[in-house]
């Protein structure tokens, strides 16, 4: 007896069944109704998109940064979480609440922006990809050893949010294209 070929293709994605949990993408609390984390609350929301322009849903968006003072862990503001979690819905978008990041130090003590590490997790990619979201009206953007050390201006310009409202809360715009015209700047861990 001889059996035809399986087609290939990834498996899931499933994270919508044990991986997100509500309020997962609200950082400045570490739970529902407890004290607020210091520091400018924002929003950022955006969509991911295929090489085609599609909407990619049911896809895992994380997010991970320092609080206000620019700390991380255990020495960080403990009412902030640090970490949050955002289920793609049907038209591929998402939404995090957090607070402006203060800047950290980097390689050779050169140091950072303020910035948010994001990492998105999809079905079609066998390992997650990684960037970085910055806000527009960081002076120390100009000084930044990432954003710096990218010479393409709209390459660059793949890792800046863009303003959409004053607020309060001010709420940001980042959308991420995973190939193609246009594609976010990645990172390789």
């Amino acid at each position: 007896m001889s059996l035809g070929r399986t087609g290939s293709q990834t498996l899931g994605p499933f994270f919508n069944v044990a991986l997100i949990r509500e309020g997962e993408n609200d950082l400045t609390r570490r739970t529902k109704g407890g004290p607020q984390a210091e520091g400018e609350v924002v929003e950022i929301q955006g969509q991911l998109r295929d090489c085609d322009g599609a909407p990619c849903p049911s896809a895992l968006v994380e997010i991970w940064q320092a609080d206000a003072a620019g700390q991380y862990g255990a020495e960080s503001d403990p009412n902030f979480s640090g970490f949050g979690r955002f289920l793609t819905d049907g038209e591929g978008r998402y939404s995090f609440t957090t607070i402006v990041p203060g800047a950290v130090p980097g390689k050779g003590n050169a140091w950072q922006a303020p910035h948010i590490s994001l990492s998105v997790y999809a079905s079609g990619l066998l390992k997650r990809v990684t960037t970085r979201i910055y806000f527009p009206d960081e002076e120390a953007n100009a000084e930044d050893p990432v954003l710096s050390g990218i010479t393409d201006g709209a390459t660059r310009n793949t890792l800046v949010a863009r303003a959409v409202a004053d607020g309060p809360p001010r709420q940001f715009e980042f959308d991420i294209i995973l190939q193609g015209e246009g594609e976010t700047a990645f990172f390789e861990l």
